[in-house]
């Protein structure tokens, strides 16, 4: 765990946890507390924890039809949105006065928002992704910090998907190759 006391320049991003995507969880999903621990953990140590949110303006005006994922939500907004209260971070995870929120409007935490200039001008090296869904905003910003390199960290018990196998193949073989994948209890005893 050395690997995690290096980097001095660390920002803990907390994605897509939101009313609607916590919902996809099972009762006393251990994701939960998990991330409620890395969260007070990160605060403690002095930081930076930026929550990404996806949100849209009312009519979705900006999911186009080519996009299949987006577009059956704004087809089927009760579906998946099924109120304004659906895109809030739940009480658990209220954000503390001066934590940012960024609003994207893709899958990735990047695409569609301002996360790149926040981490650019607070010169941000390294970061620390936790979020629903594993295979959505986890896997698609992995993707892009790796190419725009980032140093990168995936707390895997602070992530979650609908499809456990999917999880398991994306935690153990795909993230590996670019970033460091490690539990709540190691990020917490190693940073």
């Amino acid at each position: 765990m050395e690997q995690l006391k290096r980097y001095k320049n660390t920002a803990l991003l907390v994605m897509d946890i939101q009313e609607a995507t916590v919902k996809i969880l099972p009762g006393g999903s251990p994701v939960i507390h998990n991330l409620q621990r890395v969260i007070e953990n990160a605060r403690s140590r002095g930081i930076l924890v930026i929550f990404v949110v996806v949100g849209f303006r009312k009519g979705f005006p900006e999911i186009s039809r080519n996009n299949k994922s987006f577009w059956t939500m704004k087809e089927n907004p009760a579906m998946y949105f099924d109120s304004e209260e659906s895109f809030r971070i739940p009480p658990p995870f209220t954000p503390m006065p001066g934590e940012m929120i960024i609003t994207k409007k893709r899958v990735s935490a990047f695409t569609g928002s301002d996360l790149e200039v926040v981490l650019r001008s607070l010169d941000i090296k390294h970061l620390v992704l936790a979020g629903i869904s594993t295979s959505g905003v986890v896997l698609s910003t992995l993707r892009e910090a790796a190419d725009k390199d980032y140093v990168l960290t995936v707390i895997v018990d602070c992530c979650a998907d609908r499809d456990e196998e999917v999880h398991r193949v994306l935690t153990t073989k795909i993230y590996p190759r670019q970033a460091l994948v490690v539990t709540a209890g190691e990020w917490c005893a190693n940073i």
